[in-house]
């Protein structure tokens, strides 16, 4: 009996050359204005919400600036807000802060990713081999996974930028619970703590459960109002694909893919 052959790589794959993507790497400046105030707009709104007790209605909104906070940085990694790299290092300090951790931490951890793509030593894929409810557990474990990985396998600069930013964290949340009587702030440093132990799940899992090295190395969302609610994060495929291309133009890429590579958006997030 003659074996299978193995799944063709998909960055590999001629088909990929057919997709015209470098027209939708630039932004305008609405674009860039957008980027940035989508989670300031949700950042505030929970944090209003939060100061008149609102808490249940104040977490939704939290949620959502964690997922916007999540789009920002993640086209920050990429160089794909459109900013100088100065303003775009800028950008992962602030959110270093508000979002709790180190963001350079992550960026480092994800660049691995794209290389690794599931295979060895990719730790911010590691959760998604595991079942959902493992994926879960995982997550309190998964912010100092990254960190560490990055402390340890990082330069000499990158390193300090982590230990800078975990200190400036660890200040604000020292400030917080001891020197800043704000039942608001605290809050919000305790949904953030949460957000972080939940990103291998929503983050990692969703996107790249039961998918291979190889081919079918994400998943995807065909769905304009699901898509709509995520604010596209979940379009992962073609993030794999062209990673230089900004959230904000994904749905037109994945068109493109689709007539390219149509068996590609089989794999759907929910």
């Amino acid at each position: 009996m003659t074996p299978a052959a193995p799944e063709r790589d998909i960055l590999r794959d001629p088909r990929l050359r057919l997709v015209i993507w470098r027209d939708l790497v630039s932004v305008t400046p609405l674009e860039i204005l957008w980027e940035l105030l989508l989670p300031a707009a949700w950042l505030s709104a929970s944090l209003v919400f939060a100061a008149r007790g609102y808490y249940p209605i104040a977490v939704g909104l939290s949620f959502m600036f964690f997922l916007t906070g999540l789009r920002l940085v993640h086209n920050a990694f990429h160089s794909a807000l459109g900013l100088s790299r100065r303003a775009t290092d800028a950008v992962l300090w602030v959110m270093s802060l508000v979002m709790l951790g180190s963001m350079h931490a992550v960026r480092f951890n994800h660049m691995r990713h794209h290389r690794l793509r599931l295979g060895e030593g990719d730790v911010e894929g590691r959760s998604a081999d595991m079942p959902a409810w493992g994926a879960l557990l995982f997550g309190p474990v998964f912010p100092i996974l990254l960190h560490a990985t990055a402390l340890r396998y990082g330069n000499w600069k990158l390193r300090s930028i982590v230990v800078a930013e975990l200190g400036m964290t660890a200040l604000w949340v020292t400030l917080v619970f001891s020197a800043l009587p704000s039942p608001t702030l605290r809050y919000h440093v305790i949904v953030m703590a949460a957000g972080q132990c939940f990103t291998a799940f929503f983050a990692v899992w969703t996107v790249h459960h039961h998918c291979d090295r190889t081919h079918y190395i994400a998943r995807t969302l065909r769905n304009r109002v699901k898509n709509g609610i995520t604010f596209n994060m979940f379009l992962h495929v073609e993030h794999h694909l062209c990673p230089q291309v900004p959230t904000c133009h994904l749905p037109e890429l994945s068109k493109r893919i689709d007539r390219a590579m149509p068996e590609l958006k089989r794999k759907i997030v929910f």
